[in-house]
């Protein structure tokens, strides 16, 4: 039997009116999820209104915008985090990476300042997955293009902080997966979803 987990799927896609692939991909996460008994909590990035980091003194001593602080809060709660998001220009959308940089501030995610950036991490104890749509073969982004920025969202970003472990998910060639192919990989998702994984 699978351990009920709490769980925050956190959609980054900047784009909240078009039903995307992205879009679909979470719900179906979310069903799987809620259909075994997990807590479930959702965040849309692209619906929060905060400003890019712009500044060492913003990041060291400004507070997080408040629009945040319920995003800080949410991964808090969470025991496994699941970040999904396409693949634009060869990395996670910019609002996506503007949203990371907010919320994971000195004293919430990382050490306070002054502190060693290999000693405590704050989000020790939790696991992510990551999920990337991309219009390339995953295979051809996984070996010749190396997942370059996934695998420094992996290591430099939740890693850092403390997931572990950190599991990924590819989906390439989006536009020509055709019904079966999107039905395919919801089904996959919702798998995923029940196992809290």
């Amino acid at each position: 039997m699978t351990e009920v987990r709490r769980i925050l799927l956190i959609e980054g896609h900047p784009d909240t009116v078009s039903q995307h692939l992205n879009r679909a991909l979470v719900d179906a996460y979310a069903e799987g999820a809620q259909s075994a008994g997990h807590a479930v909590r959702r965040l849309r990035v692209g619906a929060l209104d905060f400003p890019v980091l712009r500044t060492a003194q913003a990041w060291h001593h400004e507070p997080v915008p408040p629009v945040l602080q319920p995003a800080q809060d949410d991964i808090a709660w969470a025991q496994h985090v699941v970040i999904f998001f396409p693949l634009w220009l060869g990395d996670m959308p910019a609002l996506l990476k503007a949203f990371l940089e907010q919320v994971a501030r000195p004293g919430f995610a990382v050490g306070p300042e002054g502190a060693k950036p290999f000693g405590h991490k704050p989000l020790s104890g939790r696991s992510a997955r990551v999920v990337v749509t991309m219009g390339m073969p995953a295979l051809a982004y996984r070996w010749f293009y190396r997942a370059h920025s996934v695998k420094s969202l992996e290591r430099n970003i939740l890693g850092f902080v403390g997931f572990a472990p950190v599991n990924e998910t590819l989906i390439g060639m989006v536009d020509q997966l055709g019904e079966k192919g999107v039905a395919k990989w919801k089904a996959r998702l919702r798998k995923l979803g029940r196992e809290g994984a």
